[in-house]
């Protein structure tokens, strides 16, 4: 099946997907910082660049959209009609290289955290989840 939209214009809608302060990211930043907790952003010297980080308390946490890393709910299954090959090759590449990074920030002794994007859904269940996390010694 051919891709529906031309070169240029499939070039100009994949740069507009970052990679860093994507809304559902922004969103759990404003959830961690109402709860009390404050954090470091994008670490550059820790595998993976985390989402946020607590440094004092060791503790990461990563904020995935479902489609791009790979989760198991029916927004991260969905395969793309286009160009599916490709698609399911990078996501398979993306899920091991998350789980790369972090058994490499575990074995430094960091304690990781993943919010999957669905997860948003249910923001009293959410906040539970990470006072939770943040809050077990």
């Amino acid at each position: 099946m051919t891709d529906i939209f031309p070169n240029e214009k499939r070039s100009w809608i994949m740069s507009r997907v970052r990679g860093k302060n994507t809304s559902p990211e922004i969103k759990i930043r404003s959830l961690v910082h109402g709860l009390g907790f404050r954090f470091r952003l994008h670490r550059k010297d820790l595998p993976g660049k985390p989402d946020l980080v607590f440094p004092s308390r060791k503790k990461i946490i990563f904020v995935h959209g479902c489609f791009w890393h790979g989760h198991d709910c029916v927004r991260g299954r969905r395969v793309p009609k286009t160009n599916s090959v490709y698609w399911v090759e990078k996501i398979h590449r993306n899920i091991d290289r998350d789980a790369k990074h972090q058994s490499e920030l575990q074995t430094l002794g960091w304690d990781v955290l993943v919010i999957w994007e669905c997860e948003m859904r249910t923001p009293e269940i959410l906040s539970r989840k990470i006072l939770l996390f943040l809050q077990e010694k």
